[in-house]
């Protein structure tokens, strides 16, 4: 029988999809979702386990493995939560209640927006009067907070509860379409949060027909605009960029590899702006939450106006700024503290910190020789954050930066 097993996992795609381990009697005792199928259930089968999950207990009563492949990791989670609703399988839900399990509903509102809410929600009267679908249930909070924010980038929704984009993170990044500032009209807004609804219903091919349909209209209309975001909706879909759904893929490059992961983190990140070292700035920006869903802490911002370092040397500026932001034993201390630039600061950091005894975790973040991916580096132990997030951080710290020295070259400041 093992044998048999061997057979199937060496004859198992390197894709993305669902595997389903049964018993002798062909019961489910477990679901999986995987970025690569054979590498996945390939690593149940290992002979040391360390028995810290609960799948590793039921190895010895799996007797068939059944696959189906998806095009995305999105689509394999999607198909994952379905099949746990419907089976119920021993080895996903031991351990958990009613309680534990979430759900998405779509607001009540003029621009709707997506919820995460628990089975208590749901049996709250008024929260089922302000929900108008609800889909679900879903096993882990942070996997469809991630999901979730997946399908954002693609289908822009205004997620806040404020009817308003005034400092709204999401409109500055493309996230949000600005549905209260007037920038898309209510019927293409709800087509996003309609187009998000058919992907947790698992109907992306339905989605990716009806799509296509609109683009071919609003060309044969003349509305090009219209017609370029409709084929860009249609690409992304088809290459979501989705590793993250995996909480064990590789995301790092030159990290040490005992990294570690918690639930809540608070982040800083920094950068310096300047014109061949005139008008030189430093910017730190705050992020707080668990990693999937980290949420700017705008009213910790802060401002440095560079006043000790002359010349060409961002890596003196950046040393000026840590050493002022040292100082402020008043400010929450971070889990992390990212710096816009390669080894140099990151050595630079590190001796600095070591002379103040300021003992906190750094990570360098420098373009790639194709200017495209990032080079990260570090030598702590730090927390696991995807790649993306890791950019998103590095952009905004460089994007608050540029403001404050656009205004002070300008004379405004």
């Amino acid at each position: 029988m093992i044998k048999s097993l061997q057979e199937i996992i060496t004859a198992l795609p390197s894709t993305p999809g669902i595997y389903i381990f049964k018993n002798n009697t062909g019961s489910v005792l477990y679901i999986g979702k995987a970025a690569s199928l054979k590498d996945r259930v390939r690593s149940y089968f290992k002979k040391n386990l360390s028995y810290e999950r609960p799948i590793e207990f039921v190895i010895e009563k799996i007797n068939e493995i059944e696959t189906q492949k998806t095009d995305t990791v999105l689509e394999a989670y999607i198909l994952e939560q379905k099949l746990i609703k419907k089976f119920q399988p021993p080895y996903n839900v031991i351990g958990k209640d009613d309680k534990s399990f979430c759900y998405v509903s779509t607001t009540l509102e003029d621009f709707p927006r997506f919820e995460i809410i628990r089975q208590t929600d749901l049996d709250t009267p008024r929260k089922i009067l302000s929900s108008k679908k609800v889909y679900g249930p879903f096993t882990s909070k942070k996997s469809l907070l991630i999901a979730l924010r997946i399908l954002q980038k693609i289908f822009p929704y205004h997620r806040s509860s404020q009817k308003t984009e005034k400092g709204c993170l999401d409109f500055q990044l493309g996230m949000c379409p600005g549905p209260y500032a007037g920038k898309i009209t209510k019927k293409e807004y709800r087509k996003n949060i309609h187009a998000i609804e058919m992907v947790l219903q698992g109907k992306k091919k339905n989605l990716l027909k009806k799509l296509e349909k609109e683009m071919k209209v609003a060309a044969k209309e003349q509305l090009y605009e219209m017609a370029a975001r409709k084929r860009n909706q249609l690409f992304a879909l088809k290459h979501i960029r989705d590793s993250a759904l995996i909480n064990d893929d590789p995301i790092y490059k030159n990290l040490p590899e005992n990294a570690e992961y918690r639930s809540n983190y608070r982040i800083e990140a920094y950068d310096i702006s300047n014109i061949s070292g005139q008008f030189s700035v430093g910017s730190m920006v705050v992020f707080s939450g668990p990693l999937e869903d980290l949420e700017p802490e705008k009213d910790q911002y802060r401002k440095f106006k560079i006043k000790n370092t002359t010349g060409i040397d961002d890596v003196g500026m950046m040393r000026e700024v840590l050493a002022r932001r040292s100082k402020n034993t008043h400010w929450s201390l971070p889990d992390l503290i990212i710096l816009d630039g390669g080894r140099g600061h990151l050595n630079m950091a590190k001796k600095l910190f070591k002379e103040l005894k300021f003992n906190i975790p750094l990570l360098a973040v420098a373009k790639g020789p194709k200017r495209k991916n990032l080079d990260l580096y570090s030598v702590d132990k730090i927390p696991k954050i995807p790649a993306n997030k890791i950019a998103f951080l590095r952009d905004e710290a460089h994007r608050f930066a540029i403001t404050y020295h656009r205004k002070l070259r300008e004379g405004s400041l």
